[in-house]
Order: structure tokens, then C-alpha cells, then sequence
């Protein structure tokens, strides 16, 4: 059981293969529009089950229960050398030298 007040993250769909804009690519058209949100449990759930959360901006938003306490996921990819280079050139063109 999911305590209310807890931070999570739910799912829900915006719009339904038949209802995208019929100007849209064939293959954005085939699948739906669904939407991941953040915030706050409204009421005690379960994963899985229909719920109600509060968003930090304070918006209501109902979806599918699908994660308790969310963690950023992405990063920005390996280390590139040739950037740390640039930056470097970079650095001192316009300031003169190292930052």
C-alpha cells in the first residue's frame, strides 16, 4: 500500500489513436498520446490502481499508479573529449585563459 502524501508517478493517455490530428505523421498517428506525471498521492493506493495526485505546481492529475518515489533516469551520455577540448580554446579566446 502506497501512504497518501507520497511522491510518485502515474500514467494516463491523452489521446487515443482515433483522436490525433489527422495532419500528423502516420507513424505518430498509429500510436497514443500518453502522458508521465509527478506528485503528490491524494489518497492511499496500490501500483496499478486508477489515482488522483497533486503536481508541485498544484494541477490534479488522474492516471495509473506505475511509481513510488521516481528517480531521474537520464544523464548527459559519455564523457567526449573533444568538447573538454573545445571548452579549453573556448575559455582562452574569449577570457584569456582558464576559467
Amino acid at each position: 500500500m502506497v501512504k497518501k502524501g507520497s511522491w510518485v508517478q502515474i500514467h494516463s493517455v491523452v489521446l487515443t489513436t482515433n483522436e490525433r490530428a489527422p495532419q500528423v505523421p502516420e507513424s505518430t498517428k498509429n500510436v497514443p498520446l500518453e502522458m508521465l506525471v509527478k506528485g503528490f498521492l491524494t489518497a492511499e493506493a496500490q501500483l496499478g490502481e486508477e489515482v488522483e495526485i497533486k503536481t508541485i505546481t498544484g494541477r490534479v492529475e488522474k492516471g495509473k499508479l506505475v511509481q513510488v518515489e521516481p528517480a531521474f533516469t537520464h544523464s548527459f551520455g559519455k564523457f567526449i573529449p573533444e568538447i573538454l577540448e573545445i571548452d579549453q580554446m573556448l575559455q582562452k579566446e574569449l577570457y584569456g585563459g582558464e576559467a
